[in-house]
């Protein structure tokens, strides 16, 4: 399986990537802005989410949002 991010670039484990789009969090009422970095994502069994932690918090977020750094 090959995951890619929003420009179709590869991703691997442990990348850095930054957030394209202004994320709410469902379930709360935090936001991820736009331009965040991400580090160390982890891969998931789905090409399209990676699993990673933003602020103490284990987060998956869509790959369709993200772009490598």
């Amino acid at each position: 399986m090959e995951t890619k991010d929003s420009n179709g670039t590869l991703l691997a484990e442990g990348d850095s990537v930054t957030l394209t789009k202004d994320l709410k969090l469902k379930g709360s009422s935090q936001v991820i802005k736009r331009g965040t970095v991400v580090k160390k994502i982890r891969l998931t069994d789905s090409t399209e989410e990676i699993d990673c932690r933003i602020g103490g918090t284990d987060i998956v977020l869509r790959t369709e949002f993200l772009k490598k750094v």
